[in-house]
């Protein structure tokens, strides 16, 4: 697990470059304290310094040898990489075999290079992993940068008149933005609005103008003075079919899930694994421990009565015989760590599970390098309670056209908050517009009293009208899990998943977040996913999961380190949330006294405006950090030992 930054010259120029992009690196220290590799790339033929390649490495795998940048091919290719290749022993015992491909390395970062040597593009089919990477091919002056199939690893990417600049992180593209872009200039106001409603600033965009992410499944090519071109490699496609033997499929299921469990503990130092009360972390502890009996976890709770995980989690890790280390948090950790946690998101995800999640991973640093976690299990199985509500609307729109526009018209004539309203006004609402992903913060309506400059051509179906063009011929039910595939999974859940645990050097893996794991959920029914006559979710999966997760697991509803802001807000945070906002400089983009009032009225419990205010508040930080400059987070600046290897290419300057 690593960070990288690279930059492409447009004018042959990167030599002039090279000290700014080594002093840009350092921000990205805590994805890799291990080493520090920096490198100026000449063409093949010594005449233009092309490129700098630059890489902080946390070692993993092959940790004496696999240094970065990585050079194959008698340095014709330079690779630095992001992630980990699962499939790697395999791939490079094809390469050796099949074409006599020769290795100075055991580790899976040279099978990546190896693989598009002989395989081109198509590489990106054979890799099964977590990956961000960047290849410069010195012979065709060409990039190449590519990104996993569901986006567990990032990449960003900034094009100006010097060249195109790639990093795993924004922060570390920043100093590289036009100066036009400094301030609230700089802030894309789409995106601001975007993130008012969804809680995170949907790819590909980010808060920043001009700096983009390479999107999940998703290629970059740039060659000097062109333009970048961005291309989908992999889309994922459910196919739900008919199941004739349902054990079989469960059978199927729990045999993926131990193969991608096995694949994802493949390591050269400690692997532990995150434990909450719910059944996908669990089921990953549970199958881990068949590889290693040993396998330390870990929770995360409080002393608020309702919120912690603690008792649960510890309940499970003695009925499968593993060590969990709990860790408790309160509100004054929160309020300590809250702007570190900002400056390491790079834009702001308003979902309070980021802060237990910061302190569990810190716990884990402590002990181990590598931690399996439970996430993509909701939206591959169908997992989330919303998910059902196609099943409980159908009585509704399933009507004709006629009937629903009566029914549309009565469920306004209906007073706010009286039953029945809000059942008729969903079930008359198509799903493309009513359903927009897990997060619902502020209406449009909201959002004209929050907003300074209110957009209304701004809507969140920019966002996902797109994604259901694609998905249009599914049911309902798939519809939401492709559409949280392309929303809130690669917006919320992965970008709090790499960041947190990165900003303390822990690498964190997906065993659900696989490709073999997907084709098997992507063929599940919806009537094994959501049982009609039942109140389950995840049916399928928790079926095949009988007998490896302890029974009081496998059907308990999904925690997953809930946290009490709510609670909170209303006394030890309320003045300091006060505070956040009338300092944060973010007056000129946000009513800031309608944010007061909302934060008032929860405190004094005339309304639970805790989601709204917490989105309010993380943006403000976000703010200060970033655009005002007024806050500091408290980030120590380390550095690693750089590496001292000779210039690729046979020019140095």
């Amino acid at each position: 697990m690593c960070g990288l930054l690279a930059f492409f010259s447009a004018r042959g120029d990167a030599g002039a470059h090279r000290d700014a992009i080594a002093g840009a690196l350092e921000c990205l220290h805590h994805r890799g304290p291990d080493e520090t590799g920096v490198e100026l790339i000449a063409d093949a033929s010594g005449r233009f310094a092309d490129a700098v390649f630059a890489h902080k490495r946390l070692a993993i795998i092959d940790v004496a040898l696999s240094h970065e940048p990585l050079p194959y091919a008698d340095g014709r290719y330079l690779l630095t990489f992001n992630g980990e290749i699962y499939n790697y022993i395999e791939l490079r015992e094809e390469l050796i075999r099949d074409y006599g491909a020769t290795f100075a390395t055991q580790g899976d970062g040279e099978v990546i290079v190896a693989g598009y040597h002989y395989w081109g593009e198509q590489v990106l089919n054979r890799l099964r992993g977590m990956f961000a990477f960047v290849i410069w091919d010195r012979q065709q002056r060409r990039a190449f940068g590519a990104r996993d199939n569901f986006g567990i690893k990032p990449l960003h990417y900034l094009q100006t008149p010097d060249g195109v600049y790639l990093a795993s992180e924004k922060k570390a593209l920043l100093p590289f933005a036009p100066a036009a872009y400094a301030g609230d200039a700089g802030v894309d106001h789409a995106n601001l609005s975007h993130y008012l409603t969804l809680q995170y600033v949907p790819e590909p965009g980010t808060l920043h103008q001009g700096i983009s992410r390479i999107g999940s499944g998703e290629y970059l090519t740039w060659t000097p003075g062109g333009q970048i071109d961005v291309r989908r490699w992999y889309r994922p496609v459910f196919r739900p079919s008919q199941i004739d033997d349902p054990q079989r499929l469960y059978h199927q299921i729990r045999e993926t899930l131990r193969e991608s469990v096995r694949m994802h503990m493949r390591s050269d130092v400690p692997v532990g694994s995150f434990l909450s009360s719910g059944i996908d972390s669990t089921a990953v502890v549970a199958l881990a421990r068949e590889f290693n009996p040993n396998i330390l976890t870990f929770t995360v709770g409080y002393d608020v009565p309702g919120y912690s995980e603690i008792d649960v989690a510890q309940e499970s890790a003695r009925h499968l015989g593993v060590t969990t280390i709990p860790t408790k948090i309160g509100p004054y950790d929160m309020m300590e760590a809250l702007p570190r946690i900002v400056w390491h998101l790079d834009d702001p995800v308003a979902d309070p599970a980021l802060v237990p999640l910061y302190f569990v991973a810190k716990k884990a640093a402590e002990h181990v390098t590598v931690v399996l976690s439970g996430e993509g299990a909701d939206e591959f199985f169908g997992g989330y309670t919303i998910y059902r509500e196609p099943l409980s609307l159908s009585a509704v729109n399933s009507l004709p056209g006629g009937v629903q526009k009566g029914l549309r018209a009565v469920s306004k004539a209906i007073p706010q908050g009286v039953k029945g309203k809000s059942f008729l006004e969903r079930g008359t609402t198509p799903l493309e517009q009513r359903y927009y992903g897990n997060a619902r913060m502020f209406t449009e309506e909201e959002k004209q009293y929050l907003l300074r400059r209110y957009n209304p051509s701004v809507r969140y179906t920019d966002v996902t009208a797109p994604i259901y063009a694609e998905c249009a011929e599914l049911d309902d039910v798939t519809k939401m899990q492709y559409i949280d595939l392309y929303t809130w999974l690669r917006g919320d859940i992965l970008v709090k998943a790499d960041r947190i645990s990165m900003a303390h050097s822990l690498e964190v893996r997906v065993p659900f977040l696989d490709r073999e794991v997907f084709d098997i959920a992507s063929i599940i029914p919806v009537d094994l996913k959501l049982p009609p006559r039942s109140d389950a979710t995840k049916f399928a999966m928790r079926q095949a999961l009988q007998g490896v997760v302890p029974p009081a697991i496998v059907n308990r509803r999904k925690l997953g380190f809930p946290t009490p802001t709510r609670v909170w807000l209303r006394a030890e945070m309320y003045e300091w949330v006060r505070h956040i906002f009338a300092t944060s400089g973010a007056g000129d983009l946000l009513d800031l006294s309608y944010a007061m009032r909302l934060l008032d009225e929860h405190k004094r419990e005339e309304a639970d405006h805790s989601r709204k205010v917490w989105t309010v508040l993380i943006f403000c930080i976000w703010h200060a950090i970033f655009v005002a400059k007024t806050l500091d987070p408290g980030i120590q600046r380390n550095q690693s030992a750089l590496l001292t290897k000779p210039v690729v290419g046979s020019m140095v300057r």
